[in-house]
């Protein structure tokens, strides 16, 4: 899981912290304004990128360095003042690190938004205050909610342009109320600010007294994220089956849970079972290992497991299954067709699959939100992607050349 709190050693603890978030937010929101305004009032940026952005923005006739540059990397992107691929940024404060994707608002690139929110803990989703809550809102909402992201910020921006007016505010945030509960959202902080002058963005702002909540950064470094609750069901992809001195030693990422040697474990879709007689981390022997950890593993017993077989442990097991039913955004130029022959990209198995139904649909185009149903030619091990977010999704791909097609998210009957 991202965002998890691990030190090297594999032990739970405060040596690392590192937030993963996306902004989403529709075109002329202010988006790459507030990213910008976010690195700058918190010096996360160096001295010459500062001045090579004052230095454009003047070449503009601007008098005020223009923050948006500092997010906006493609040359497209500078001459159109949009957003259009996902833009990463890396930056820490004295109390966490930050992973920031920076997605595009425009609805042709809906996709990218998809890409970066997939792995993010938080999602700030950006309105303007003149214009309230739009499509576009409605579409990142139901993109965060369909991904399962854990924290959604509603970043009301522009406040300056309807005089920082409370009753502006809480219209909008009443409003995204309503769409947030249809979509299941288990909730949202919104957050008042505006990116061009700085309120609320890393300082509180001078001008909304009637504000008592926390700046945008100061929520950012202080929202819980990361570590799994303690009964979380273990998942292990196996990635490599490794021979050494005979013994055979199971490399991978350990997708959701914790193991301990000791632990009995299930191997699917063998459903074998075995015991756990050594983890090793980094190289380094280990009791016990958390997601998101890589380790390489070993066994009592000698088992029939190679790449693509899951290992788990406890009583909480995935659903071995051919018949795969999935909400799904469409990635590719492509359309997606009912009949259509498609690899399943799950975790470290791939398997042939045919398109059996698209929720009614006659095709799925890019940027599009639906429903898909496949039957799969050999059993995948699957979670419900609102139980384990790692397991739980997939990606359809084109086996003549390989293009990604279709990002999934399971759904379990």
């Amino acid at each position: 899981m991202t965002g998890t709190t691990l030190d090297v050693t594999g032990t739970p603890g405060t040596t690392i912290d590192t937030l993963r978030f996306a902004t989403a937010g529709s075109v002329d929101d202010g988006k790459s304004t507030l990213v910008g305004r976010l690195l700058h009032d918190s010096k996360s940026i160096l001295a010459d990128q500062l001045e090579a952005v004052e230095r454009v923005s003047q070449s503009r006739g601007q008098e005020a360095p223009d923050l948006a540059l500092l997010t906006d990397g493609l040359r497209a992107e500078r001459e159109q003042g949009i957003t259009i691929d996902v833009a990463y940024r890396y930056f820490a404060t004295p109390r966490r690190r930050f992973i920031l994707a920076d997605t595009p608002g425009h609805v042709q690139y809906t996709r990218n938004m998809v890409t970066g929110a997939s792995t993010a803990d938080l999602a700030v989703v950006l309105v303007d205050a003149r214009n309230g809550v739009v499509e576009q809102t409605r579409r990142h909402a139901a993109i965060a909610a369909l991904l399962r992201v854990p924290h959604v910020v509603l970043a009301v921006n522009k406040m300056d342009l309807v005089g920082y007016e409370e009753q502006e505010f809480d219209r909008i945030v009443e409003d995204f109320a309503g769409h947030a509960a249809e979509l299941g959202l288990p909730g949202f902080t919104p957050i008042p600010v505006s990116a061009l002058c700085g309120d609320n963005v890393v300082d509180r702002s001078a001008h909304m007294g009637w504000y008592e909540g926390p700046a945008l950064l100061e929520f950012l470094e202080t929202v819980p994220v990361g570590i799994e609750s303690a009964d979380a069901p273990v998942r292990f992809p196996v990635q490599y089956v490794i021979r050494h001195d005979e013994v055979r030693h199971y490399a991978g990422q350990l997708a959701s849970g914790s193991l301990r040697v000791g632990d009995r474990v299930t191997v699917h879709p063998s459903g074998e079972t075995s015991e756990v007689t050594g983890i090793d981390v980094l190289g380094t022997y280990a009791a016990v290992a958390y997601a998101p950890q890589s380790l390489t593993l070993r066994l009592a017993d000698q088992r029939d497991i190679s790449r693509g077989d899951m290992i788990t442990a406890g009583a909480a097991v995935p659903a071995l299954t051919q018949d795969v039913r999935a909400a799904v955004c469409h990635l590719a130029d492509r359309a997606l067709r009912v009949g259509d022959r498609v690899l399943v990209k799950h975790t470290t198995r791939t398997v042939q699959a045919i398109v059996k139904d698209l929720g009614g649909a006659a095709e799925l185009t890019a940027n599009d939100l639906g429903t898909v149903t496949l039957r799969t030619a050999e059993p995948l091990a699957l979670d419900d992607y609102a139980d384990v977010r790692r397991t739980g999704a997939f990606l359809l791909v084109d086996p003549a050349d390989g293009t990604t097609l279709t990002a999934g998210m399971a759904r379990l009957p």
